[in-house]
């Protein structure tokens, strides 16, 4: 495995759907609380080192805005009544002025966004992504980032799938084919311009 280099310049860090709603869901193979805690010091290293901090959630007033396509395995009966404090991002991420805040209405954070319109401004080619869950709204943005040709490092101790075996597939198929797979501390000290120990 290469050694990792980061240009905090060229770099951002894109956090998916680390939401209260959806961190109180029980996960494997890592528990929501240790996903969170990674991702909060992925996030104070970028900010840190004066790179973009994007964080995602997903979320909708009534349900009307979001997709509904015709499935084997329909929305569960009150999908779409949450708690008022649902889509609120989990007060860990300690979200800054610096921040850009994206609000997604599907699984993917670039379609329907602004989001690569803000990394093409800022001269952004490589992403780093962590969040939950891997193989939803993680795996489909990287798939989306991959199409429109960012680099990509996923930061796979600070991300999590509902099921252990879910993770596990997009981390062992998908994500080695369209980008690096690393653990936090090598990320960390990639963007600081250290070795990993």
């Amino acid at each position: 495995m290469a050694e990792l280099h980061l240009d905090p310049a060229q770099t951002a860090l894109v956090v998916i759907d680390l939401q209260k709603g959806i961190a109180a869901m029980p996960c494997a193979p890592y528990p929501a609380e240790a996903v969170i805690e990674r991702s909060a010091l992925l996030a104070e290293t970028f900010r840190a080192a004066g790179s973009l901090v994007v964080l995602v959630n997903v979320h909708t007033t009534d349900g009307r805005d979001m997709l509904r396509p015709v499935t084997d395995e329909p929305p569960r009966a009150g999908a779409w009544e949450r708690p008022a404090d649902w889509a609120e991002l989990v007060p860990e991420l300690r979200v800054a002025p610096v921040d850009h805040l994206i609000t997604k209405r599907q699984w993917g954070a670039f379609f329907g966004t602004d989001l690569d319109l803000q990394l093409r401004r800022r001269g952004i080619d490589t992403i780093v992504l962590c969040g939950i869950a891997t193989h939803i709204g993680v795996e489909t943005t990287a798939r989306e980032a991959y199409q429109h040709g960012y680099q990509q490092v996923f930061a796979e101790d600070a991300m999590t799938a509902m099921e252990a075996a879910q993770h596990a597939n997009s981390c062992k198929y998908i994500f080695p084919r369209i980008g690096r797979l690393r653990q936090t501390d090598v990320i960390v000290a990639a963007l600081r311009g250290e070795r990993a120990r």
